[in-house]
């Protein structure tokens, strides 16, 4: 691992940061990162210190329903495991630092390059494997937990940069679910009680639900910087669902990259939410490898503030028969951004692929503003293929129809873009994880609108 991380920083050092000149940078704003403000952990982190961190996760986790295993990471790499009931030797949840126990195929799916990940590689603390063996079927999501920033009582750590590791495998004929929580510690993660009163992730219950701190809230926001890779490796006839939320603080930096490789018969759905952030990048990157390989890659999103959200999305069909399925929805109020770019790429052989790529988005307010650029790349002949896009505000008929029927202007919007955020929220594949979507994105659009004076 010293040496790997060595070579990819003498790579980070001479590479060139992108810019607004390069196509799939062109709408960011990384020219505002600062990358020598932010410091990495250079301990490994012991979890007595992270009590109550871990304590939160497990509510987090239980909040969303039963679990089968929880993994929970701080900058520098993981603190906690937990495997309630025991799995035997279905499942395999660990932390790996030396080179001989990292996974086999680490590395050979995302494919890291660039500057952001070289910068990750040389800063690689720990690697999260999850292995589900052949012909398992686990009845209950293994749920990971990331925390990033500086814990609360340890400014004097700055404001720290982290590098999560995911690597998740599945053998020939496996079903696994797998949640993903991205976290900032000095932010925190809140319980609404029935009554309405917010306290900090301690309990859990019947009746509660989750609530991240959204916009206006009084919590204390610090800026981290947060490179995660997460590579998802799908066997044979196996199937997976994979669930990514990104609840960051206010003023954080992240820079994702999300990446499986599906074989002969295999098929991955997978859900992304974007939530926080103040630039918050996610690229979205699915090869299907063997015949007859399925994916659906869904995603919902919601900018308010100054936020940008910026995807970057490739649907690779390598083999005959291939499908796959993709639909990002998402809304920007106040002064908030999104970019999408998003190509099909069908390769010489891979006759038969079917494939959709669909985005969708609200704008809100007058200074928000969405870009959508889809592409096609096709190689091969007797295929289909098709993309669609929007980028506009609440339909006039819609809120007519409500108009019409005595509700107001303002309740008639809002019933809509509720309406909207619903089934957006609603194709995840995980119910709890669907719920805490719609309500969060409801309740930070409701916020952004107390902060601003909108309606």
């Amino acid at each position: 691992m010293r040496e790997r991380r060595a070579r990819a920083w003498e790579r980070f050092a001479v590479a060139p940061m992108p810019g607004q000149k390069d196509e799939a940078w062109r709408y960011s704003r990384v020219g505002d990162l600062d990358l020598g403000s932010f410091a990495p952990a250079v301990l490994a982190p012991r979890a007595e210190e992270h009590a109550d961190l871990v304590s939160a996760a497990r509510d987090l986790a239980r909040s969303l329903g039963p679990c089968r295993a929880l993994a929970v990471t701080v900058p520098g790499g993981v603190i906690a495991v937990e495997l309630p009931g025991g799995t035997g030797e279905q499942l395999r949840v660990a932390g790996s630092r030396s080179a001989e126990d990292l996974p086999v195929g680490l590395g050979s799916i995302a494919g890291l390059s660039g500057i952001f990940g070289e910068l990750h590689d040389a800063f690689l603390g720990e690697v999260l494997t999850i292995s589900v063996p052949p012909g398992t079927v686990l009845d209950a999501p293994v749920v990971v937990v990331n925390i990033a920033g500086t814990p609360p009582g340890k400014d004097d750590l700055g404001r720290l940069a982290s590098f999560p590791r995911t690597f998740v495998e599945l053998g020939a004929g496996a079903s696994a679910t797998v949640v993903e929580v991205a976290l900032d510690a000095a932010e925190g993660v809140i319980i609404e009680t029935p009554q309405g009163r917010a306290t900090t992730l301690r309990a859990s219950g019947e009746g509660q639900h989750m609530r991240t701190a959204t916009p206006g809230a009084s919590s204390t926001s610090s800026a981290s910087l947060v490179v995660p890779v997460t590579e998802l490796d799908v066997g044979e006839r196996a199937r997976l669902s994979y669930v990514s939320v990104q609840a960051l603080g206010r003023e954080s930096w992240q820079i994702a990259t999300q990446a499986s490789r599906v074989a002969t018969g295999g098929e991955i759905i997978s859900y992304s939410a974007g939530l926080g952030g103040l630039y918050a990048r996610v690229s979205t990157l699915c090869s299907l490898d063997g015949e007859g390989a399925r994916s659906t890659l869904l995603a919902a999103y919601l900018g308010t503030g100054e936020q940008v959200h910026d995807f970057e999305t490739v649907q690779d069909h390598r083999a005959p028969s291939s499908a796959s399925e993709l639909v990002f929805d998402g809304a920007v109020a106040d002064r908030a951004r999104s970019a999408y770019n998003g190509l099909i790429r069908i390769r010489r052989g891979a006759h038969g692929a079917d494939a959709f790529q669909t985005n969708h988005n609200l704008v809100l307010s007058e200074g928000a503003h969405a870009d959508s650029i889809p592409n096609l790349q096709i190689e091969e002949n007797d295929v289909r293929c098709s993309h669609a896009s929007t980028v506009g505000p609440v339909d006039e008929e819609q809120r007519f129809y409500l108009e019409s029927r005595g509700v107001e202007p303002a309740e008639a919007e809002r019933l809509v873009v509720a309406g909207f955020f619903r089934e957006a929220a609603r194709r995840a594949p995980l119910s709890g994880v669907g719920r805490w979507v719609e309500e969060e994105m409801a309740a930070r659009l409701e916020a952004g609108r107390r902060v601003t004076g909108g309606g």
